[in-house]
């Protein structure tokens, strides 16, 4: 026994030392991150046509967060100068950060939409941009409001008509973001602007995003950590591409045959997994930022299941049980002075006008 665990050390050993050419060529972006905070989004496809996707929302400060079930037919303006018009074809319920800006939801036809942060993210085109505006506030419900797929979703995005204008936040962070699709298939897509220029990758493979560097340098580095295996060795830090290794590897653990509640709590297990602590807050490290909140949005069974960190239990909105058709109202669950809540919040929520999104950096001051 003695000797068959000295030659498996042996072994992962050599295979590491091995490897070091290639830690070399990505390891700065691993031992020197960029200023990043934390998000992890993970999807799960199972059996049974199960689909969902959990994801944590990591940040330096607490970001109140409220809930809105949205029905279709709502008419909405992308930015200030209303040359982005839209009326929603489908009804969902989404996170909106400070009232002012939507984090991430899930649509009636199972398309889920998350944003997590990813600095240095350049929407403008250097040479000039003529594209219609899109404010980072409604860019996530854009996309629910219109498509129904991930590959609808890809189809129209893909022409790059729009320009996202990032506003900052009232803590006067900057709202650079990068975008997921997936959809009830387990389809996905990730969005990104760089240099100004849209980067756009997608395949049911694309079921993991955190933060910086940006995807394709992240599944370059995660390639190194995949060779290594899971089982002998994983990077357990906060930093991104630590995250995006663990919840890449721990996500396909999750048994394709699990039952429904199996598969949520596998779900939930991997984004605790990759959850940062209350209270780790390094000064001048906002890569190393609390947990704030989860969510797992179930995109067979339509229910949106949402965790504050402060929260003893998790509350959920089953999107079966509003009415979405057009003239139905708003609805909003209201948690921005610490509410508790649990379990199924239907009689919690209130009717309302919907939030205002922020569309520019002067609205803060109105």
């Amino acid at each position: 026994m003695l000797y068959s665990k000295t030659l498996l050390h042996f072994k992962i050993m050599k295979k590491i030392k091995t490897s070091l050419l290639a830690i070399a060529a990505v390891g700065l972006s691993v031992m020197f991150p960029s200023k990043t905070d934390a998000c992890t989004r993970v999807v799960f496809i199972g059996d049974s046509a199960q689909v969902i996707t959990g994801r944590t929302l990591d940040w330096k400060s607490n970001i109140p967060t409220n809930l809105y079930v949205y029905p279709r037919g709502i008419e909405k303006s992308g930015y200030v100068d209303g040359q982005l018009k839209w009326t929603s074809k489908y009804g969902s319920v989404v996170a909106v950060g400070y009232d002012m800006g939507v984090s991430e939801g899930l649509n009636e036809k199972g398309l889920v939409v998350n944003l997590l942060y990813l600095p240095n993210s350049v929407y403008q085109l250097p040479d000039g941009d003529t594209r219609v505006k899109l404010s980072t506030a409604l860019w996530a419900s854009f996309v629910l409001d219109n498509f129904a797929t991930t590959k609808e979703a890809v189809e129209y995005l893909k022409q790059d008509l729009i320009q996202i204008v990032a506003p900052s936040m009232p803590d006067g962070s900057s709202t650079t973001l990068h975008m997921a699709i997936s959809d009830n298939t387990g389809y996905s897509a990730i969005i990104e602007y760089i240099d100004g220029k849209l980067q756009l990758n997608e395949g049911y493979d694309c079921d993991v995003l955190t933060n910086a560097p940006p995807y394709e340098e992240q599944v370059a580095i995660n390639s190194y950590w995949e060779s290594v295996g899971g089982m002998n060795m994983l990077p357990g830090t906060n930093r991104s591409t630590d995250r995006f290794a663990r919840a890449s590897f721990y996500i396909k653990a999750v048994p394709k045959n699990s039952s429904h509640a199996m598969a949520l709590a596998g779900v939930f297990g991997v984004i605790d997994n990759c959850s940062v602590p209350v209270g780790i807050e390094v000064p001048g490290k906002p890569e190393m930022s609390s947990t704030r909140w989860r969510s797992c949005a179930d995109q067979r069974d339509l229910v949106y299941y949402f965790k504050p960190t402060i929260d003893p239990s998790v509350m959920w909105v089953d999107l079966h049980d509003y009415n979405l058709n057009p003239g139905s109202p708003i609805m909003k669950l209201d948690m921005m002075n610490g509410q508790v809540y649990g379990g199924n919040v239907k009689k919690d929520m209130q009717k309302s006008k919907g939030f205002t999104p922020v569309m520019e950096l002067s609205d803060l001051t109105k």
